[in-house]
């Protein structure tokens, strides 16, 4: 399945959840910039607040593949997608160029951030919480989300995405409560190959929107 653009994408996934969450306690969480194109459509539908967890990515050097990721909260969460034995075999190769990377993570982060951060813990507490994709590759992005949550008491977690690999996919009904996906796919090709149009706003202007929102909210 193809899109025409994240927005369509997120049209299509907020008609599933509409019926159920609309006017309930949700708070819609994206995990990238991308992703906040696809949850604006959905927090629209459900009438429910819009934020973005700021993650970082960072990859095994010399590969395309997600090492783990750091989050607003400075925590550095592996990709679960490894085995202890992978992690330790990686952390011993790569230990000072994955402790500098994780450093310029946090740095770019609280550098996006300002004062205060985007998420106001306080929003997520006691609700549902739909975890927003535009592609799920490895999951890697889902495993940072949920030791972020991990302290807040929230009553349930939703994983939104219009496309996963399969690999993705099983992570998830591993973590999550409940998953909605527009297409699965064998073969996952990058998350852009399935838009039609890929124009993202930068980090910047992603962030400056979404602290707009927040204000709005308060």
């Amino acid at each position: 399945m193809y899109f025409e653009s994240r927005a369509d994408a997120g049209a299509k996934l907020a008609s599933m959840l509409v019926e159920k969450y609309r006017y309930e306690n949700c708070a819609v969480v994206a995990l990238s910039d991308g992703a906040v194109l696809v949850g604006e459509e959905i927090a629209a539908s459900l009438h429910c607040v819009l934020t973005l967890l700021l993650i970082e990515d960072i990859e095994v050097p010399g590969e395309s593949l997600s090492f783990g990721g750091v989050s607003e909260g400075g925590g550095f969460t592996y990709n679960g997608m490894f085995s202890v034995g992978e992690i330790e075999e990686y952390t011993a190769e790569f230990h000072g160029y994955l402790d500098e990377k994780k450093r310029e993570a946090f740095q770019k982060i609280n550098q996006l951030l300002g004062d205060g951060g985007l998420i106001d813990k306080s929003m997520l507490l006691d609700r549902t919480v739909i975890l927003v994709a535009d592609g799920l590759d490895n999951g890697a992005s889902i495993d940072v989300a949920m030791d972020f949550l991990k302290p807040i008491r929230t009553q349930r977690i939703v994983v939104a995405t219009p496309v996963a690999s399969v690999p993705a996919v099983d992570k998830l009904h591993m973590n999550a409560d409940e998953i909605h996906i527009l297409d699965v796919k064998e073969n996952y090709m990058g998350t852009n190959h399935y838009y039609n149009d890929n124009t993202i706003p930068s980090h910047e202007e992603t962030v400056a929107r979404i602290n707009q929102i927040v204000l709005n909210w308060r």
